[in-house]
């Protein structure tokens, strides 16, 4: 009995520190200054300071490949040279209230020199992409959004041939930055949904929507290239479109990007120019990466250049496999 006493006893005076203590906040005076609360507690002070949100979500991802084969009296065959290939992503989401915003910015270059030929340094990827989307929501995962969309290279493409009877190659142009150039405008209906690990699906169907191919090279546009009136610059379009991005985590450090996007003129319904994108990127480490890129396009205005016979449309196919450093921020 006598050694309960003393317990009893500690219990009891804590627990009138604590009713103490809990009246004295509750007569302490208080002061509200831009959202943050200051407590002033006799001579003391409580700074509770508020939490404010977030409406911005920011961040992109860089990789850089290279590979160099050097060779010299090599019996087996083959030729020294250097490839590099380097991408960067960047991104920035807004979202308050019932108004989102989401844009990002795709850039690829790549390059391949080989030592022993005309011309020996040649491009491999060069890709210019550009997505803004702006949308108010009209439900839980359904908004009326607006989404400008803009295509382009960065540096001049050749075609590179042997003339019959020449012992070098040759080059001619097939494109150069802003030639062409791919700016769509639409407005519809948005279905956009996030999900666990940052997962996001977005669908986004407009019946109205404007189509517009650039070519401001003289020597393209002279000749017609994309699909544009001979001499002229600019070919509008009015027609249908239906865009969808994908952000996706598929495995523990496996992640897939993917846009796609569909546009049909008013005057030839059903007649799709196609173009998708897709990155699937495979983390090793905090610094090292593997890139899977795939990018189809199919434009029924825009004939290739065939080995052999005349220029033919035909779908354009480019994929890619890069091992080396990837830096997320």
């Amino acid at each position: 009995m006598q050694r309960r006493l003393p317990i009893f006893f500690l219990f009891f005076f804590s627990f009138l520190g604590n009713v103490y203590a809990q009246d004295r906040l509750e007569l302490a005076d208080t002061l509200l200054i831009n959202g943050d609360t200051i407590i002033m507690l006799g001579d003391s002070i409580i700074f509770k300071q508020q939490v404010k949100p977030v409406y911005w979500e920011k961040g992109g991802n860089f990789s850089l490949s290279i590979q160099q084969v050097s060779l010299s009296n090599w019996n087996a065959g083959g030729s020294s040279n250097l490839a590099w290939n380097t991408a960067l992503t960047l991104f920035a989401n807004y979202k308050k209230d019932v108004i989102i915003w989401d844009t990002k910015l795709n850039i690829n270059a790549g390059f391949n020199r080989q030592a022993g030929r005309s011309f020996p340094t040649r491009k491999t990827n060069d890709n210019f992409i550009f997505l803004s989307k702006y949308g108010r929501e009209l439900s839980n995962f359904w908004f009326l959004s607006t989404q400008i969309d803009a295509r382009t290279q960065l540096l001049a493409g050749y075609r590179y041939f042997r003339p019959a009877g020449a012992e070098v190659d040759s080059r001619s142009k097939l494109s150069d930055l802003l030639a062409p150039a791919y700016i769509q405008s639409s407005t519809g209906l948005n279905y956009r949904r996030d999900f666990k690990n940052k997962d996001r699906i977005s669908l986004i169907a407009s019946p109205f929507t404007g189509r517009f191919t650039v070519v401001m090279d003289d020597s393209l546009s002279n000749a017609g290239a994309f699909g544009v009136i001979p001499g002229e610059r600019v070919r509008p379009e009015a027609g249908l479109s239906f865009g969808s991005t994908s952000d996706i985590q598929l495995y523990e450090n496996i992640r897939w990007r993917a846009d796609l996007n569909l546009f049909t003129n008013f005057e030839s319904l059903g007649n799709f120019v196609v173009n998708f994108n897709s990155i699937i990127s495979m983390r090793v480490n905090k610094f090292i990466s593997t890139r899977i890129e795939t990018i189809l396009i199919y434009d029924e205005k825009v004939f290739i250049q065939q080995d052999t016979g005349p220029p033919k449309q035909a779908i354009q196919f480019q994929n890619m496999i890069n091992f080396g450093i990837g830096l997320d921020f």
